[in-house]
């Protein structure tokens, strides 16, 4: 066990109660009780890590429900060490090569690797022009993200942050107005390879056709930092902070559900959970934003996010979901994550973001056992099944159309190879947007939390110190969503409560300029 790293100042006595144990929750709970805070953290599911957590199913299938990997370890390391211990005690993460299969439905496929010389050889299989000009493309976002960490970094709570050295030094990087595909354009000309290197705008739930250019810095971030795949789960990670999080001394109570805020004139002063009410000093909330908050916080009390604004903010996509529990192997060529990207991505995406339920659609297929043989039973697969659909705001009947749009997706799986899996799945469970949001508390089924646009971002997107005594973590507050990017986002919330709290100091040590935070989803 590491000593807690110098520069934290202790003061017992102080109390804060978090409401929800997603991934932002939990690393807010370790900072504060590093810093000598008495942390209760409230949690109405039986287990801790919201969506982020690995479920097993009958027949000893394990699928993660959300998040499927792992991006930039580093920020959650930071973390870890802070409070006197090393991530790789807590959890074993393996990191992939291939780091996924993209299969372009119009033809072609590239093994994506984070080594160079083969990357460039895989795009030269299919457009040797292109393959020339990547080294350019991750040496400009090289560049691009050492400017934007800083930002990254800084609250965001005033208009003044526009005007902050930072950002002043990261704007003539950041091409605003235009998107990711266009950004790309400068360095690819062949659509397939920028797609490529923009499908990653879904883990924001966005195009890449909308998305503002800074998120090319997306797959810059797997290239140069890696995917990596938790033994055991996504679901490992939150438990790891669980379990570090107790030991810690930090209460969870889980199977409580939490009514209210408790306010004092404008200051959160804790919450009332099944009939008791829990006083603290400050209040954080981790959950989906435009759901929770204003069923937790009276309209009065989020001045800047009443009811009207929540229901006109953009959001993210949605996803149809199967989790399938499947007898026999699967064929060789399936590898951990694969893509298959539809022969008219544009249309494809486009639909999805105008409302319409897309026939040809794109689909992302996890075989998790490929690098884990612990996450089904010997003999068996587990697969997890994803498909980016409009949100609930489309209107879409579900219950009329689930199972037709069900067999779709399993015809669209035969062009991965998977031609003969209906008849030996032995587990199945779907999720569509209504259940997202019935069983997930997802806002309109968003399940990528509000849109990353430039008018939903950093001051302009939900501020991490909500209001006197209240505080933000997760997806939907600054700076957005992503396991790393929350994390970086619970070192913002945890430094603007040590410095409300007088607890001491936290140092915004955050990233080197050499290094990255990166997105992948959660809430």
């Amino acid at each position: 066990m590491l000593q807690p790293r110098d520069g934290y100042r202790t003061l017992s006595g102080r109390r804060a109660v978090v409401v929800g144990a997603g991934p932002g929750g939990l690393a807010v709970a370790l900072m504060l009780a590093r810093d000598g805070v008495q942390v209760t953290v409230i949690e109405k599911e039986e287990c801790v890590g919201g969506r982020t957590r690995t479920v097993t199913a009958p027949g000893g299938y394990r699928f993660d429900i959300g998040p499927t990997f792992f991006l930039y370890p580093r920020i959650l390391a930071d973390i870890f060490e802070s409070c006197g211990e090393r991530l790789e005690d807590h959890l074993t993460l393996e990191r992939l090569d291939p780091q996924y299969h993209l299969v372009f439905e119009g033809g072609g496929e590239i093994k994506a690797t984070p080594d160079v010389e083969r990357l460039e050889a895989e795009i030269a299989r299919i457009a040797p022009d292109d393959a020339k000009n990547v080294r350019r493309f991750l040496e400009d976002n090289r560049h691009k993200l050492a400017a934007f960490i800083p930002v990254l970094q800084q609250a965001c709570d005033s208009l003044r942050s526009f005007a902050s050295p930072a950002m002043l030094a990261a704007l003539p990087l950041l091409r605003p107005h235009a998107t990711v595909d266009r950004d790309l354009a400068r360095y690819f000309k062949d659509p397939r390879v920028r797609l490529a290197f923009s499908f990653q705008t879904k883990y924001l739930g966005m195009s890449p056709f909308r998305c503002p250019s800074l998120f090319t810095i997306l797959s810059f971030l797997e290239y140069e930092h890696g995917v990596y795949h938790p033994v055991g789960g996504c679901g490992a990670v939150s438990e790891a902070m669980a379990g570090l999080a107790r030991r810690m001394g930090v209460e969870i109570r889980l199977g409580t559900s939490v009514d209210r805020v408790l306010f004092e004139g404008k200051r959160a002063v804790g919450v009332e959970a099944g009939g008791e009410r829990i006083h603290a000093d400050a209040v954080v909330i981790n959950g989906d934003f435009a759901k929770v908050v204003p069923e937790l916080v009276p309209e009065a009390r989020r001045p800047r996010w009443r009811d009207a604004k929540v229901a006109k903010a953009r959001l993210s996509c949605s996803t149809y979901m199967l989790y399938l529990g499947i007898e026999g192997p699967m064929p060789e060529s399936l590898g951990h994550h694969t893509i298959l990207l539809s022969e008219d991505y544009a249309r494809n995406i486009r639909e999805v973001s105008d409302g319409v339920l897309p026939m040809q659609p794109s689909v992302y297929v996890q075989h998790a056992g490929y690098t884990d043989g612990g996450m089904a039973p010997p003999g068996h697969t587990s697969l997890y099944v994803l498909v980016p659909v409009p949100n609930l705001r489309a209107g879409i009947d579900w219950a009329s159309v689930g199972p037709s749009y069900r067999a779709l997706v399993l015809k669209r799986l035969e062009k991965l190879g998977l031609t003969d899996i209906e008849s030996r799945i032995r587990y199945e469970r779907v999720v569509d947007p209504t259940q997202w949001r019935d069983e997930f508390d997802v806002y309109e089924g968003a399940t990528f939390n509000l849109s990353h646009d430039l008018l939903q971002m950093l001051y302009f997107r939900p501020h991490n110190r909500f209001g006197p005594g209240l505080y933000l973590v997760g997806g939907g507050t600054h700076p957005g969503s992503g396991l790393p990017v929350i994390y970086e986002g619970a070192r913002i919330t945890a430094r603007l409560m040590a410095e409300d709290l007088a607890v001491g100091t936290v140092p915004a040590r955050g990233m080197p300029l050499a290094a990255s935070p990166s997105l992948g989803e959660a809430s």
